[in-house]
């Protein structure tokens, strides 16, 4: 059954993951979806078992080589850790062990591949932190990758690629972004996907406007169909008109315009134009992500996660591995602060010595700082790590998911402690190093007053906290039109945290995807937060509309919203408002 006519101006709504326009014609990428399935005899099992293992050693040269081209190429170097990565998953125990396994119980290769794939897959949607959980793309790619290789399907579209190509997938993994010629591809859609997969953060690297998210696109377009993607605000155009394309022509050429003034914000001080200055920091959670953050004007991390260095791996790092890791990492952006955020997750998806019964409701379970306080061998483990690090640059602890103040105290406690046992051993630290929480839960709102009594700092994890206080699952498709950042509850709830920060002293953060979105940089303002963390990539941008605000005028607005009433009151104002003030950056479209 062929697919239906696509009529003119047929617009598509994604996920915008990297900011800019792309004009051209669909090439679309076809990629193996069915998986073979048949029953093998006993005779049979220690052949396939071989074709299983000669399939990875296959995957391992392929990824290797593109690896080798990849290190020619300066802007893509820094992202040479995602194969690495997917190298690392060819050698993981947990997907060779399982797969041969299920060979062996009389299951041919591919079948076996994909049942221990589903499994391994169910343990990263469990993962709570949204940019964690976006890895089982990294395993998705790696599967494929094994799949064809078993299936004996070459994959030759991507040398074929034509100029001025919008590419159409399923899903692009990490290996097929790097090898994409800008010279040829204006921007790519995929069905698959999210803000901070790393074919996402590839495509901000390379430039390359990108819609992801799409869910059903490719059973749409065709190839050489003429389309247009906003990676900006998410939005797909099929078969545009020539009213339309001559619309979006002039958003492309307002926005390379203003892409090219950005360079010049970058070594700018971040204050606003009344001089009220505000850290812009990066989350990050590797090292080879460094470079990227400091070329984008990031002073020092704002989150810093080290749950990757728990992942793929059959016992939980040891105390000399992590302070390497993190010693590592604070040299680097010396003399700024490096915000190391403990172990946000549950044992279960990533220690798999630790022995815990499946949850039902993991995001409220046994995960972050309720885990580490169970597991407090482990948690001091780390607190050792960090705080040795702490001696060759300026580090900053912060505990996640703190929901009461007794939360809070047993973790100084156990922090007291650990500092006593590296006095006692002679082992330098800082013994000044500031410890603050994550205000992630609407408990740790409630009493935000009490709980910055305990400790130096806050940092609002919005993420969190938004679908805590709204009762919203964001990746239930049902639902995920409740999630609002603006909603009059999160905005109430966000002033009492910055209120309780300000009345005690302490200094108030936000590292949630809020704090990178531009539009709402006049609000942060009036909440008086000291500091922004994001994405590196979305830096220049908030820094450029910071200098052109004042925090009087943020402090006139958030008076104004408090009084509005609904999610789409607030937003609406907000748009207006920020067109008005700034019509050269947010007039014809949203940066």
């Amino acid at each position: 059954m062929g697919k239906t006519e696509v009529q003119k101006d047929t617009y598509l709504v994604g996920l915008g993951v990297s900011p800019g326009i792309g004009i051209g014609r669909i090439c679309l990428l076809n990629r193996l979806s069915m998986v073979a399935e048949w029953r093998i005899d006993e005779e049979e099992i220690e052949s396939e078992i071989l074709r299983f293992r000669q399939a990875l050693t296959e995957a391992a040269v392929q990824l290797r080589e593109v690896k080798q081209n990849v290190s020619r190429q300066p802007h893509l170097r820094e992202h040479i850790y995602i194969l690495d990565t997917h190298l690392l998953i060819l050698e993981d125990e947990l997907l060779t062990e399982r797969t041969e396994t299920l060979i062996r119980q009389g299951t041919n290769a591919e079948s076996a591949l994909n049942q221990t794939l589903k499994q391994l897959r169910v343990m990263f949607e469990n993962i709570e932190d949204e940019y964690l959980r976006e890895r089982s793309s990294d395993l998705d790619a790696v599967g494929q990758r094994l799949q064809r290789i078993l299936a004996g399907v070459n994959d030759t579209t991507l040398e074929q690629i034509e100029e001025k190509s919008l590419v159409a997938a399923h899903d692009l993994s990490p290996a097929d972004t790097m090898q994409l010629d800008k010279g040829k591809v204006v921007g790519f859609l995929t069905d698959r996907g999210g803000k901070t997969s790393h074919t996402a953060i590839l495509a901000r690297s390379l430039g390359i406007p990108a819609v992801v998210g799409l869910e059903s696109a490719t059973a749409v377009v065709d190839n050489a169909m003429p389309a247009i993607i906003d990676g900006t605000t998410g939005v797909v155009v099929l078969n545009p008109s020539e009213e339309t394309f001559r619309e979006y022509l002039k958003r492309k050429l307002a926005f390379e315009y203003l892409e090219k003034e950005l360079t010049s914000y970058r070594d700018l001080p971040a204050e606003t134009s009344d001089h009220v200055e505000v850290a812009l920091r990066a989350n990050l959670e590797l090292l080879s992500e460094v470079p990227a953050a400091l070329d984008d004007g990031a002073v020092g991390i704002g989150l810093y996660r080290t749950e990757f260095l728990y992942m793929n791996r059959s016992e939980p790092p040891c105390e000399d591995e992590q302070f390497t890791a993190y010693s590592k990492i604070v040299k680097k952006i010396a003399p700024h602060p490096v915000t190391i955020r403990t172990l946000d997750a549950g044992g279960d998806k990533f220690i798999p010595d630790v022995s815990l019964e499946n949850e039902d409701n993991p995001a409220m379970g046994l995960r972050a700082i309720r885990f580490s306080l169970r597991e407090v061998d482990l948690f001091k483990v780390q607190l050792r790590a960090i705080l040795r690090a702490s001696a060759v640059g300026q580090v900053r602890i912060m505990f996640p998911m703190i929901s009461g103040v007794a939360e809070i105290r047993t973790c100084n406690r156990i922090l007291r402690a650990v500092k006593t046992e590296l006095e006692q051993e002679g082992i330098p630290f800082d013994p000044q190093v500031k410890v603050g929480i994550m205000i992630e839960t609407p408990s740790a709102v409630m009493i935000a007053p009490l709980l910055a009594r305990e400790v130096d700092f806050f940092s609002i994890g919005t993420n969190d906290l938004i679908q805590y206080c709204l009762a919203v699952d964001r990746g239930n498709e049902h639902v995920a039109y409740l999630y609002e950042p603006l909603h009059p509850a999160i905005l109430r709830a966000l002033k009492q945290v910055c209120d309780a920060a300000h009345d005690a002293e302490i200094e108030v953060s936000m590292c949630g995807e809020m704090a990178s979105e531009p539009l709402y940089v006049l609000v942060l303002l009036g909440l008086g937060l000291n500091e922004l963390s994001m994405n590196h990539a979305c830096i220049p941008r908030v820094k450029r509309v910071l200098r052109n605000l004042t925090r009087t005028a943020g402090d006139e607005m958030l008076g104004h919203l408090l009084q509005l009433s609904t999610g789409k009151e607030i937003s609406t104002y907000i748009e207006r408002e920020m067109r008005r003030r700034l019509p050269e950056l947010f007039g014809e479209f949203v940066i």
